[in-house]
């Protein structure tokens, strides 16, 4: 039996594996934001992990970047969710959400009364956003107003609350891949002159205040934060002029919080494992004090390697998931993966979503 398939023990949770579900926005909610029924099939055939990750979840209509994505701030988006919750929970699963703001990474035609879309700074990205109208580039943002920004801590909270009466099992902050805690804390994005930015201290104030709101919640062993120090996209993004001193800083201050676990993309997302000298995944390692997760283009063997070095805790997996739904049996056994084309990624139903079979026909799950 490989390590990574033993049971495991994060925080208080008991765990079937050190496998984790990475979130993939798969673009099928409904117009307001709310997941399709048949998300409870897709969710509950993947409660072989041993923690799912959700799909990132925007935590208030300004916070959608992309055309169809789920939301947490209304009844009927909380009531949806609780029948997902419902059904992992039978199949002995976990699940996290994940609580997402795009910032700039966004389009007046998935904002409210078509607003622009706002940012640390009015910055504007590379790159495309998807559209119910298809791929429209991004536009230049506006600039959050200094009073602006408590507003936003509280829609964490609430999206933190609704995603406990949702039946969640804990939160993942989603402070990475240039979304709009990471445009705060990176230098690149944050041209600030306020208490939001400028110091790296000032910088880290608003994601800081965002993490303090949810544990509040949750408390810091039902919370995890992902990080991307090394990821240019979407919006091909630049770095941090400093990424070891500003993200050094920033695990530091995550660790006053008691956080579960901290979960990295290692690397560019979707892209490479490849590194740039500026940024030092071992120090964010050893810096950090609960667990770790790696993650980007991790096969069995090198989660193996890597837990034996003692590099990481768990690992997640991503687009190994889109059409594996049995991925666990299929590593403990060494069966090949399936590949999803991509056509199958973003938008659609059911079909190249939950229809994916096991290596012997359809995933049974409990009901």
């Amino acid at each position: 039996m490989s390590p990574i398939l033993e049971p495991y023990t994060l925080g208080d949770l008991a765990l079937k594996n050190r496998v984790v579900m990475a979130p993939l926005t798969r673009s099928r909610s409904s117009r307001e934001g709310v997941p399709p029924n048949f998300a409870v099939d897709y969710y509950t055939q993947r409660a072989n992990a041993g923690l799912i990750i959700s799909e990132a979840t925007n935590i208030s209509p300004q916070a959608v970047g992309y055309a169809f994505t789920p939301g947490i701030w209304t009844d009927a988006q909380v009531e949806r969710w609780k029948t997902i919750t419902a059904g992992v929970h039978a199949n002995d699963g976990r699940i996290f959400l994940q609580l997402w703001h795009t910032g700039r990474i966004s389009h007046p035609d998935v904002q409210p009364n078509g607003a622009l879309p706002v940012a640390p700074s009015a910055l504007k990205p590379e790159g495309m956003a998807f559209t119910e109208k298809g791929m429209q580039p991004h536009v230049t943002p506006r600039a959050l107003e200094t009073d602006e920004i408590p507003g936003i801590v509280e829609d964490y909270r609430r999206a933190a609350e609704n995603a406990k009466a949702a039946g969640f099992d804990g939160v993942e902050i989603h402070s990475a891949n240039n979304y709009l805690l990471e445009q705060f804390v990176r230098d690149s994005t944050n041209h600030r002159t306020d208490r939001y930015g400028g110091s790296i201290e000032n910088r880290l104030r608003f994601p800081l205040a965002v993490v303090k709101a949810v544990t509040e919640v949750w408390g810091g062993r039902r919370v995890g934060i992902r990080l991307s120090p090394a990821t240019t996209e979407p919006g091909k993004t630049a770095l941090d002029s400093d990424p070891k001193a500003t993200f050094g800083a920033y695990v530091e201050a995550l660790n006053a919080f008691g956080l579960l676990y901290l979960h990295t993309i290692e690397g560019v997302t979707q892209q490479t494992r490849d590194v740039p000298d500026e940024v030092d995944f071992g120090q964010i390692r050893e810096r950090f004090e609960g667990a770790y997760i790696g993650n980007n283009q991790y096969t069995l063997e090198l989660a193996e390697k890597d837990l034996a070095e003692g590099r990481a805790d768990l690992f997640s997996f991503g687009r190994p998931y889109i059409a594996n739904p049995d991925l666990v049996e299929r590593l403990r056994t060494g069966a090949p993966l399936a590949e999803a084309p991509k056509a199958y990624w973003y938008g659609g139903g059911a079909n190249g979503y939950s229809d994916w079979p096991g290596m012997n026909g359809p995933v049974a799950i409990k009901r």
